[in-house]
This record gives structure tokens, C-alpha cells and sequence, in this order.
């Protein structure tokens, strides 16, 4: 969902954004989401919906009753109620699909939070807005100066000015609670506006930055993640994962949301294998599961006093060894249920495209070294007493 000026030119190369993020398909922002609803007519009776949804910087969203009765759709810069003065924001959806994202998030319409839109931005409104946004980043750095020097042991990640810019709003994380009584009054006479501290989580703080995850893409929090669900290390053992902190933690130092993504196919194909602590009674002796394969529907098991000769059994198996264990049945051993994998050769799929049969074009045949060396020898071998008799 990108508007036309996204997309890519004659060579590959993206375009970009030409409308500096006021694109009409909203295809181009932050977590955008898009109107299904827009095409459909309502139903007779049905009363149209007066809200809209307004973000702000980095993905910040809020709900707006449109009061005035405006005719506003996405992309549309509107001036907000705000506590005090007024908010400039861009309207990221419209119509009846606000209704089921206010029921999703259980935002009542009658709420006191819900505040009103007060009208479309003017160019006066535009104009402070973007002056006070481009002195964001100036006043980020100093802000993180006088908190280094009043020794506060706090990250301050972004800083937001309202749109009227009577107000500024530092994002930070700490571990423990910060007295930053002193730190408001020196940033209130440094920066001339009213101040306001907000405390975020680690995954707040990287879906408001963004960033590149190990994926190669851009981060799930900071482009369409809306909730973050907690993330357990048990997830990555129910997926046979390597327990490495750094392989498992995202950029913001917690475990990988994406572990969740999949966790409910490998725990519904869990199901149909046995447990691994549930240890298998032969005649033979008792075995016990070492290894798991769950896309191929395969346990090793190894007896005990043999740990390095592993029998390969599937789940059906395995499962019908432990109902006779249950039933006492004599089992002899796992070499009557063992699975016996014909291997097949394995054929490569394409052809040596370079069209060389030993070397490709980046290979270089081995030379001999020491040409030097080698003709002396000759020479030494041919002048030598045994070879003149």
C-alpha cells in the first residue's frame, strides 16, 4: 500500500516519497492501516461514524471526535484538542472502520479522553508545526548534555513538541525511578516551554526509533505491530531453539517478538509426539529420548550406558512403545521399530551455470609454486655423480 510516487523507477531504484508523507493512499507512513470499508455503502438506518484517528510523530495514534462535522480523509492535517493549546496531527483513517478500532481497543465513544478535532490546519498552523519539529533533534542532544551532567542514570530517546509548541515531551528509560525535579527546571529555562517527562518501556522506545532487525527488514514494533505480547523463553525451547540471549534479543534487549508468530503451529504439532522426559522400557534395557525433529515427525532415543548410538523412531512408533509400557506388554527392543530411511541420492536441482566442469570463473587452478626451486633440483639431479655413471 504505497502511493505512486513510491514506487520503483526504471532501474530498480525506489523513487520515494514525493509527498513528504501526505500520500492519499497513507501507504507510505508508519503503521498504516488500510480502509476496507471505504468502498461499502452502510446499511439504511445506520448512522455515519464522527470520529476519525489522528497520528502524530512516530507512530503516536489517537481517537478524535469530529464535532464540527468536517469532511476529513486520510491524510488530512487537522488541529486537535490538547491540554493546553492545540495538537497538529495527520488523519491516518476515516468512516466506519474507526467504529471497530475503537470497539478492538475498548475506546468508548462517550469516554472524557476521546477530545475533539477542532479544524482543518491552516498555513500558520503548518508552519510552526514543522518550525518546532525541526528543532527536535538540537534539543534532543542538549537535553541528553544536562541530564549527563546532573548524573542521572536515565536515556532520554526522543523528544516531541506539541504543534502550537507550548509544550515538549521527553521519551525516556531508566531502570529506577529518576529524580528529575531539577533536571524539568533547568530544561524549562533552557528550551522556554512547558515540559513534560514520559517514562517508556525498552520495546516502546525501539518501535519509536525503528531500526533493521536481523531479518534484513525493518522492525515488526516500529511498522505494524501495534501490541507487544509477552515473550517467554519457553517459546524458543517449544521450537527446538538454541538458548543463545543474542541470537533471541531484538534491538531493544528483550526476546524477539517474532518468536510468538509460530509458537502455536509447533505447539499444535507437539501434540502428536510424547513427552521427552517420558523414558521408553525395553527388554534391551530403558532408553531415553535425546533429540527431537518435529518437521519430520522424528524422536532419537539412545539406552542408557549407550549414549552415542541413537535409534531414529517416529511418533507413531515411540507413542505405541509407551501404550505397552502402560499396558505391561513385553516390548524386546527399539531395533524392531527402528526406521530404516532409504537414501536417496541426492540430485542437484540446476547445472553448473558458470558452464565450467572443475572451475568456475572466481577459481584459479593451482599452480605449482616455486618454479625457481624446482628447476634447480632438476639441474642438481642431472649434474649429480650417479646419473654421469
Amino acid at each position: 500500500m504505497a502511493c505512486s510516487t513510491c514506487s520503483t523507477g526504471k532501474d530498480g531504484q525506489p523513487k520515494g516519497c514525493k509527498n513528504n508523507g501526505t500520500c492519499g493512499t497513507d501507504g507510505c507512513n508508519k503503521l498504516t492501516v488500510f480502509d476496507w470499508l471505504s468502498n461499502m455503502s452502510l446499511p439504511s438506518g445506520t448512522e455515519p461514524c464522527n470520529f476519525v484517528e489522528v497520528r502524530f510523530k512516530n507512530g503516536r495514534k489517537h481517537f478524535f471526535k469530529n464535532t464540527e462535522n468536517l469532511s476529513l480523509s486520510m491524510g488530512d492535517v487537522v488541529a486537535t484538542e490538547a491540554s493546553p493549546g492545540h495538537d497538529v496531527g495527520m488523519v491516518s483513517l476515516a468512516g466506519e472502520l474507526v467504529r471497530v478500532q475503537m470497539r478492538k481497543k475498548k475506546v468508548k465513544p462517550d469516554s472524557e479522553e476521546v477530545l475533539k478535532v477542532y479544524r482543518k490546519a491552516s498555513q500558520k498552523d503548518i508552519d510552526v508545526w514543522e518550525e518546532v519539529r525541526g528543532r527536535e533533534e538540537k534539543i534532543k542532544k542538549r537535553a541528553r548534555e544536562i541530564a549527563i551532567r546532573l548524573n542521572l542514570s536515565m536515556k532520554i530517546s526522543d523528544v516531541e513538541f506539541q504543534g502550537d509548541g507550548s509544550k515538549a515531551t521527553f521519551y525516556y528509560t531508566a531502570d529506577d525511578r529518576v529524580d528529575f525535579r531539577q533536571l524539568i527546571k533547568e530544561f524549562a529555562r533552557e528550551f522556554n516551554t512547558r515540559i513534560e517527562m514520559r517514562q517508556i518501556g525498552l520495546r516502546q522506545e525501539a518501535s519509536r526509533l525503528g531500526g533493521i532487525g536481523s531479518c534484513g527488514r525493518e522492525l515488526c514494533c516500529s511498522t505494524w505491530l501495534t501490541d507487544f505480547r509477552s515473550v517467554s523463553t519457553s517459546a524458543a525451547r517449544y521450537q527446538q531453539l538454541s538458548l543463545n540471549p543474542q541470537k533471541l534479543a531484538g534491538q531493544c534487549g528483550k526476546l524477539k517478538c517474532c518468536l510468538n508468530y509460530e509458537l502455536d503451529t509447533y505447539l499444535e504439532a507437539l501434540k502428536a509426539f510424547p513427552k521427552t522426559d517420558t523414558k521408553l522400557h525395553t527388554k534391551k534395557g530403558t532408553a531415553v529420548c535425546q533429540k527431537i525433529d518435529i518437521f519430520k515427525g522424528l524422536l532419537w532415543y539412545a539406552y542408557e550406558g549407550e549414549w552415542m548410538n541413537w535409534h531414529k523412531l517416529t511418533a507413531e512408533q515411540a507413542n505405541k512403545i509407551i501404550d505397552a509400557n502402560k499396558n505391561k506388554k513385553d516390548v524386546g527392543s527399539l531395533e524392531e521399530f527402528e526406521v530404516v530411511l532409504q537414501m536417496e541420492e541426492e540430485k542437484p536441482d540446476f547445472n553448473n551455470v558458470v558452464g565450467q566442469d572443475s572451475l568456475t570463473r572466481f577459481d584459479k587452478p593451482n599452480k605449482p609454486k616455486n618454479k625457481r626451486r624446482n628447476k634447480k633440483r632438476k639441474k642438481r639431479k642431472g649434474k649429480s655423480p650417479r646419473n654421469n655413471a
